[in-house]
């Protein structure tokens, strides 16, 4: 048999996590993890990390084993993912399952990513104070002006995403979008690629299900104690940037809960709309 990996991707909240053990145990594989957030230690309710008993029904890769005060790329997370796969493909495993929802992650493991320029300290520096200062949405509009086609297909409401595709536009003057990848690196592995999905008011429900869960569970908490932390790149994300607006005052606890359902909903849109321009994706509706 061929060796093969598996990817499970779909929406946030979709339910990938209790899918993909269901498909790992039939293969008897571990997961590797293919979210950007969930790598980070320091980060658990607001990524919504499998449970203790999740985990120890399928071992998994890349759940909380690096440091969100250590820059992590898709790049990073290529060589390491891959790394790991040539190790438990030597160890006998045939078939190996990934599963996530950021597609960066998943494009750096299938077929690489494209040589964009490396950050310039200083237009880096300039940008997170525009960030901090402006607002997102002030790279937004820049981004629009001089990159459309990427404004129309990155997740907008990822601050680091924006930041990046503007500052790449700025460091090389070309688009953003412009440097995809032409041609996908060989693999020597066979990809197979699914993405779950759901119907639009069922996803909705279950989004703000999970919101509300995480507040019990002590989303306030996790974030109150990464405060000293909110500038770094991890935590510039959904669940974490409408808690830290609501800790500086600026909203009731409600109204960042609606903050973060709504968010998550556009973000589950975006997820979506990367997954659908793939068309060795296979959809599967639950």
């Amino acid at each position: 048999m061929a060796r093969k990996l598996i990817i499970v991707s779909g929406p946030t909240a979709v339910g990938k996590t209790a899918w993909s053990i269901g498909l790992a145990q039939k293969y008897g594989s571990p997961i590797i993890s293919c979210d950007s957030r969930q790598i980070y230690k320091e980060m658990s309710i607001g990524t919504a990390v499998p449970s203790k008993e999740e985990l120890a029904a399928v071992k998994h890769y890349f759940i909380q084993d690096h440091s969100i005060l250590q820059p992590y790329t898709a790049g990073d997370y290529e060589v390491e993912a891959l790394a790991l796969m040539d190790n438990l493909f030597a160890d006998g495993h045939e078939v190996l399952v990934a599963s996530g929802g950021s597609g960066f992650f998943v494009e750096a493991l299938c077929s690489g990513l494209p040589d964009v320029p490396k950050a310039d300290p200083q237009l880096r520096e300039d940008l997170d104070r525009r960030l901090r200062e402006e607002g997102l949405e002030s790279l937004r509009m820049d981004l629009k002006r001089l990159d459309p086609e990427a404004y129309s297909n990155i997740d907008i409401t990822n601050p680091q995403r924006v930041l990046r595709a503007v500052e790449v536009c700025l460091l090389s003057g070309k688009t953003f979008s412009s440097f995809k990848q032409t041609a996908a690196k060989k693999r020597d592995f066979e990809i197979e690629k699914i993405c779950m999905v759901r119907p639009r008011e069922e996803m909705a429900e279950r989004i703000s299900k999970r919101v509300d869960q995480m507040l019990e569970d002590g989303l306030v908490e996790e974030v109150r104690s990464l405060q000293q932390y909110r500038n770094l790149p991890a935590l510039r994300t959904v669940g974490y940037a409408e808690i830290f607006d609501y800790l500086d005052g600026n909203c009731t606890l409600e109204q960042a809960a609606e903050k973060i359902k709504t968010n998550t909903r556009h973000y589950a849109k975006r997820q979506l709309t990367w997954w659908r321009r793939d068309p060795e994706v296979r959809f599967m509706s639950l």
